[in-house]
């Protein structure tokens, strides 16, 4: 695997964490795949803590999914296991005994169900993952689980990421306050229906499972969803909510209750968050892009087209090498095989427009456009003309940086 010497530009430092209430967790080195450096995670929660989940749309899933999705239904968890280095991808039934023991050997620790125990892996595809590895690793880990074992969790799921990703926030339902706080990994093949990445969030607040699904199924178009760095969908991508309800407040079971409203957005705002830090660190690159789509015929065509002008190598291209070619996005608008059209087409960048209706603005001035392409976060604003469908996506640019990673990711 590529060995990624120097941090992404726009590398987001780790918050003040918070213990959450009912969560411990830590990490180990099983020496899956990497010598030198924690490649396990653990997090144990209280007994009642409900589950959501979503996971990657991938026709070809890693066998934790499987596990996963066949878990989720009954809606507890006492335990998560993660591992990189091994996604446990196309290995057969190897991939699903591995799930079968890892579970059963952490159930046993904990003194719980198998099915409440969820796993994930991240790493390369193919290569059957040593679970004697992880088996013999488990014991020591579990008892050294801690309330305050953030860090070390956010570091163990990494592959090619250079640094570790968190979000930690506070807020009231009603008058009891709760903690929400979530860890991810991501930095390649990474595209909507996920992205090549996990993110794990966990909550002290007290959520039923019906609720807390409905909330991250919800919350997931507008992070997880829209962000792409190489139009690339894993094998491995999901994303997992925990609520251990030791917070004590009273019980959510509709996540339109008014009282839950301020929750609602802060956990909106995590998965945002998350899902950001993944776009920055992607793989080799230099710049953040903003596509702000509106005018189309509804949402969801602006979304899609603003993946495709996202997901374009021309567009991405000219980001990277600081170039105005703002022709490169009206290209990407027109292959999305969405409804445009040319001649109601405005497109801008950093806030300045450059054409409207489809046609060069008389007064257009390029230098403003090239200073904007110089800064790091980049914008770019489309509208269609078309109607009120409106959609915001991250990507990022394309530098030799993306190639020389993966170019050597198994070796």
């Amino acid at each position: 695997m590529a060995n990624i010497t120097s941090v992404s530009p726009l590398a987001c430092p780790l918050p003040s964490f918070i213990p959450v209430k009912g969560v411990r967790l830590g990490a180990s080195a099983a020496q899956i795949k990497y010598m030198d450096r924690p490649d396990l995670m653990m997090m144990v929660f209280d007994k009642g803590t409900s589950v959501a989940g979503v996971f990657t749309k991938s026709r070809c899933p890693g066998a934790p999914i499987d596990w996963c999705k066949a878990c989720l239904s009954l809606g507890n968890a006492r335990a998560l296991v993660v591992n990189s280095g091994n996604a446990n991808v196309f290995t057969g039934r190897a991939g699903a005994q591995a799930t079968q023991v890892t579970a059963a050997h952490a159930a046993r620790l904990i003194s719980c169900a198998s099915s409440e125990v969820f796993l994930a892996s991240t790493g390369v595809i193919g290569e059957i993952l040593p679970t004697q590895k992880i088996t013999d690793a488990l014991p020591d880990l579990f008892n050294s689980l801690k309330p305050d074992g953030w860090e070390d969790a956010a570091r163990a799921i990494m592959t090619t990421d250079t640094f570790p990703k968190a979000v930690s926030k506070q807020v009231k339902i009603g008058e009891t306050t709760v903690t929400i706080q979530g860890i991810a990994k991501g930095s390649g093949m990474v595209a909507p229906d996920m992205a090549t990445m996990l993110a794990f969030i966990t909550t002290d607040a007290r959520i039923g499972h019906d609720a807390l699904q409905t909330l991250v199924s919800s919350t997931v178009e507008t992070s997880f969803n829209s962000i792409t760095v190489d139009s690339d969908t894993s094998t491995s991508d999901m994303v997992l909510a925990f609520a251990t309800g030791a917070a004590a407040n009273d019980k959510v079971r509709d996540v339109n209750d008014p009282s839950f409203a301020d929750f609602r957005r802060a956990f909106a705002d995590t998965m945002q968050e998350l899902a950001i830090m993944i776009v920055k660190d992607g793989e080799g690159l230099s710049k953040l892009i903003q596509i702000d789509v509106s005018g189309g015929v509804d949402s969801h065509s602006a979304r899609r087209i603003g993946l495709a002008v996202a997901n374009s190598p021309l567009v991405k291209t000219a980001i990277s090498g600081e170039d105005a070619n703002w022709g490169r996005i009206v290209m990407a608008v027109g292959k999305s095989g969405e409804p445009a059209n040319r001649d109601t087409l405005s497109v801008g960048i950093g806030g300045h427009w450059i054409a409207r209706n489809g046609m060069l603005l008389a007064d257009y001035e390029e230098a403003p456009i090239q200073k904007h392409l110089h800064e790091r976060h980049v914008t770019i604003q489309i509208d269609l003309g078309l109607g009120n469908g409106a959609a915001r996506i991250w990507g990022c640019d394309l530098t030799h940086g993306y190639v020389d990673i993966n170019g050597s990711y198994r070796s």
